[in-house]
């Protein structure tokens, strides 16, 4: 049983009272007690001091050992210095953290840049920017196969946002990759941005680079052909293909592959170029052609929004409508272009179609701000790039002149002008609309960063 500490006390007073030597004893074992712990708390402190310097010193030699590896190599090896010490059980936490952080930090950085730039441009390099023409059209020769001074005088005048190329440009390969190569060089040096170099290459039908190399690429049946097979590989190796012979030569843009559900047998346009009446198929088809272009750096572009499938006319000969609701197209035409917007196509390509029953006027699609805006934009999801089929097509000329179609175009909500009958009347158009208020300053920054944000990644490397 333990004493109280009364009991204690008393027994303590007792002592003390009646033997001071039992006092002076039990102050010795006290002190003895207090020098034992002080000892044992001294030889840990050594201990550990010990250890430590050990560690030091395998630290400073393994250091030591490391410098000798790095003054040992040969001239011309990577002698980038060692990063931090992280430990083992750590690196992978680590890496993974630095792989949230990395593309947060370089987004933030792109657009920075994006928005410096387009502080830097004045209002005609923007404007320009908004064009893809024709080398010709840049230049005003009658016919352009090499990039020579007319062609940096003509880019320094007017810096267009891409130029597109057809059979009479094209003599070799040879010869169309150092064409091609020039004008990319004057565009930088000019403006600080590359073009999109552009080209119609969808396979079958429409060729422009395979119908004059010929055997020097691979040669595809009808798009129709290929969709009829329902075997989405093949529609990938298309892509792949073409993507490879256009990379090689220096273009970054098809307009391919065609979007289109042929739902009306008597369409003339697409048809052969439609990779069937199946939403389901086309749409399958679509995204792995689009997965093949994108293999070898070159951007897609699906066409023709909402979608020429159900047409009887024919756009580049003049008028061309769909009685189609918007649910009906919703239902089957669009589900192609849904899902490439899904999948994160950067172009999309709108028609000079009619949609009376949507829209309730005869506005072509391509020039209309409630399909643009309302179903493209906002119902649909779609923030890349949009521009207008061919403004030099009779569906747009019958009605409009190149300055007002071009000023229509880019309220209805495009980012970019497809080769306009008249350039320089479209460019005009466009300046004077800015300087009057009626295209905004606002407006025109949002298509120019779309522009810029595809340029500048592309130019850092990236083409996602």
């Amino acid at each position: 049983m333990r004493k109280s500490p009364q009991r204690t006390k008393s027994k303590i007073k007792y002592l003390l009272l009646c033997n001071g030597t039992l006092l002076i004893v039990f102050l010795v074992l006290l002190g003895t007690l207090f020098l034992s712990k002080n000892n044992h708390t001294q030889k840990r402190e050594q201990s550990e001091t010990s250890s430590r310097t050990q560690n030091d010193k395998k630290n400073d030699q393994r250091q030591e050992s490391e410098e000798n590896n790095l003054s040992a190599k040969e001239p011309g090896q990577n002698e980038s210095q060692p990063g931090p010490d992280i430990p083992l059980n750590n690196q992978e936490s680590n890496k993974a953290l630095l792989q949230q952080q990395v593309p947060e930090n370089s987004e933030a950085i792109l657009q920075q840049q994006i928005q410096d730039k387009i502080a830097s441009m004045t209002v005609e390099e923007k404007a320009a920017q908004l064009f893809i023409i024709t080398p010709e059209a840049l230049t005003g020769l009658p016919s352009v196969t090499k990039a020579g001074e007319d062609t940096r005088t003509a880019l320094s005048k007017y810096p267009v946002g891409g130029l597109i190329f057809f059979e009479s440009n094209i003599q070799s390969r040879q010869q169309m990759t150092e064409m091609l190569k020039k004008q990319q060089e004057y565009s930088r040096e000019r403006i600080g941005l590359p073009l999109f170099l552009s080209v119609d290459e969808e396979g079958g039908q429409v060729t422009r680079i395979a119908s004059v190399l010929g055997s020097e690429v691979e040669i595809f049946p009808d798009i129709s052909e290929i969709g009829a097979a329902q075997d989405a590989s093949r529609a990938f190796q298309l892509g792949d293909a073409i993507g490879e012979y256009l990379g090689g030569m220096g273009f970054n843009l098809d307009f391919a592959p065609v979007a289109d559900v042929l739902t009306n047998p008597d369409n003339t346009v697409v048809k052969r170029r439609s990779y069937g009446s199946s939403p389901q198929n086309v749409s399958e088809m679509v995204k792995s052609n689009l997965e093949g272009l994108q293999s070898h750096q070159i951007y897609g572009c699906i066409k023709h929004f909402p979608g020429h499938g159900a047409t009887e006319g024919d756009t580049h000969q003049g008028y061309a409508y769909t009685e189609k609701s918007w649910e009906e197209l919703k239902s089957n035409d669009i589900v192609p272009f849904q899902d490439s917007i899904e999948w994160g196509v950067k172009f999309v390509m709108v028609g000079h179609i009619s949609l009376p029953q949507v829209t309730g006027n005869d506005t072509p699609a391509s020039l209309s701000s409630y399909v643009i805006g309302r179903l493209l934009r906002e119902e649909l999801g779609y923030d890349g790039i949009v521009l207008t089929d061919a403004l030099n097509m009779k569906a747009v000329t019958d009605q409009y002149d190149s300055s007002q179609a071009a000023v229509k175009a880019i309220l209805a909500g495009n980012d970019m002008i497809l080769m306009p009958k008249d350039f320089q009347s479209a460019y005009q158009g466009i300046l004077e609309a800015i300087e009057n208020g009626v295209i905004s300053q606002e407006r025109l920054d949002e298509s120019l960063r779309r522009i810029l944000e595809l340029k500048m990644c592309q130019q850092g490397g990236s083409h996602e």
